[in-house]
């Protein structure tokens, strides 16, 4: 059986393509963003799988959905998933979209844990540092996580950073216990 990934990324590419010649990646990705919101609510997922409906009528009832948030080039990139049967695909395309936009702004999301709340000139400060080392433009989503109890705890793709005083109390009983 293939994987979600597999199916949506020729549209992702497809998608970003389109929309990076067109200067719109923003807009695509907010389009996107609201289109695979939508075809996660109960209502509108009923609608997709309905098999009484052509593949016609169910862009029809997602474009009536998201009337004010897409437009007509976007209708159409919705008009080929669905004469595909890949509608439901639309949060995996959304999510290689934004991985494809990222890349190509050599931008990164990173997910900074800590036990307390940082003030803006601490993010910005960490922020720099972590840009300099990955050689990005780093976003940092701060998350409070006391479990931690002191220190970070930095998740950028697949690397992770841990400098919390929780990861070293856990490697100090890995050590004791071997």
């Amino acid at each position: 059986m293939i994987n979600t990934t597999t199916l949506g990324r020729p549209y992702a590419k497809a998608a970003f393509e389109f929309a990076s010649s067109a200067g719109q990646a923003d807009a695509w990705l907010s389009m996107l963003a609201f289109s695979a919101a939508a075809v996660q609510t109960p209502e509108v997922a009923r609608q997709l799988v309905n098999p009484a409906l052509t593949s016609d009528q169910k862009v029809a009832v997602l474009s009536q959905v998201c009337a004010d948030y897409v437009d007509a080039n976007f209708v159409n990139f919705l008009a080929t998933l669905s004469s595909n049967d890949r509608l439901s695909l639309l949060p995996v395309v959304l999510e290689q979209f934004t991985a494809l936009k990222a890349k190509a702004e050599s931008t990164l999301d990173v997910e900074v844990q800590t036990a307390f709340e940082l003030t803006a000139e601490q993010l910005t400060t960490l922020a720099a540092a972590l840009s300099k080392r990955l050689d990005r433009t780093v976003q940092p989503k701060p998350v409070v996580n006391p479990a931690l109890i002191g220190g970070l705890l930095i998740r950028a793709g697949d690397l992770v950073i841990d400098s919390s005083v929780r990861g070293k109390l856990n490697k100090l009983a890995e050590a004791l216990k071997s």
